[in-house]
């Protein structure tokens, strides 16, 4: 049997995409409030750097944002994960 809480590629993970693809992208004026616009922030410190290093810092806040997204999906991912695990385990102590 799987161990529900390790973050793999199964059932809960596609649930989890699926929920991202529709009710996650609807953000509230609350929640739009709190979004990180990496691309602003990009763009304002790329305006500030030498042309010779442009192609370089590029590089590195394009990995930076990468890194990040990674992060934030896998703790999410997490979070939810292990909430769903709780819910299940609750539900099946109730039954027995």
């Amino acid at each position: 049997m799987n161990n529900f809480r390790e973050v793999n590629d199964d059932i809960i993970k596609e649930w989890l995409e699926f929920r991202e693809e529709t009710a996650f992208c609807e953000a509230s004026p609350q929640d739009k409030k709190y979004c990180i616009c990496f691309d602003e922030i990009s763009e304002k410190i790329l305006k500030n750097v030498p042309n010779q290093n442009k192609k370089f810092v590029q590089k590195q806040l394009d990995e930076l944002d990468k890194n990040f997204m990674d992060y934030l999906c896998y703790w999410n991912e997490k979070y939810y994960r292990n909430g769903f695990v709780d819910g299940c385990q609750l539900v099946m102590g109730c039954l027995n």
